[in-house]
């Protein structure tokens, strides 16, 4: 379980600080798919970087699995059993697909039992498992790498911020799969940050972010049908003052 306690962040600007985060309580329980949607802005990739200890608060405490972790780096984290994704993969000039699969499982995987996992994400694993993460691999490619990193962690949490940016349709419908396999199959929680319809679809509970705070959380069946009927006014909306629905 994780557990944010009145977790607020601030960075300084030119015209003093600004509150990113504002006085935060989340709780996300044992086993759950937890999509965390909302406006551009709103402090969804924040929060994310927040729960992986890539950032730190400026006010209140976080808690994993009983554990304060609020002063805890990355790699501690990570070893307690927080996995993250990101949005924007991370090439690695030199390091093969392979090595990079055995550094998350933290253990010397036979070529074969590391095919496997690419072979969940969707990858002909005979194709890659020898390649380089560098430049030569598409958007797509690498996030789909970086998800087979995270299946070989099999951690408690695994994070992932907008999982389907930067990646074509082909890979997008590849990857609702490989989320809908990972919820059967994971024995740990799976927190995404995401706009998109179709993985808001397949979560459990659904946390809506705007200006910094949570102002609507709950189940998906409660929350997405409200959700949807606002994104559709607010579009209209947008539509109409941009000149598309004038008369």
């Amino acid at each position: 379980m994780l557990t944010l306690e009145n977790v607020s962040f601030e960075v300084q600007e030119e015209k003093g600080q600004k509150e990113i985060i504002r006085d935060m309580n989340l709780t996300i329980g044992d086993h759950k798919f937890v999509v965390i949607t909302g406006p551009n802005g709103g402090g969804k990739s924040t929060l994310a970087k927040l729960i992986a200890g890539i950032e730190k608060p400026t006010a209140g405490r976080i808690y994993f699995e009983g554990t304060d972790i609020t002063d805890m780096g990355i790699t501690e984290r990570a070893n307690l059993g927080i996995s993250f994704a990101f949005q924007q993969p991370v090439r690695f000039k030199g390091i093969q697909v392979l090595d990079l699969i055995r550094l998350a499982a933290k253990r010397n995987l036979s070529a074969a039992d590391a095919c496997q996992y690419l072979s969940e994400v969707g990858l002909c694993a005979k194709d890659y498992i020898n390649r380089e993460v560098n430049a030569s691999l598409s958007g797509g490619e690498l996030k789909r790498i970086e998800i087979a990193t995270v299946l070989a962690r099999n951690t408690r949490m695994s994070v992932f911020d907008e999982p389907e940016a930067g990646i074509d349709l082909w890979s997008f419908q590849n990857l609702i799969q490989v989320f809908e396999r990972m919820r059967q199959s994971t024995n740990g929680s799976i927190l995404i940050i995401s706009h998109q319809e179709r993985i808001l679809n397949i979560a459990d509970e659904v946390v809506v972010i705007a200006d910094g705070k949570i102002t609507r959380q709950g189940a998906k069946a409660e929350v997405l049908p409200e959700l949807l009927g606002t994104a559709s006014a607010v579009d209209a909306c947008v539509k109409f003052y941009q000149g598309g629905d004038r008369k």
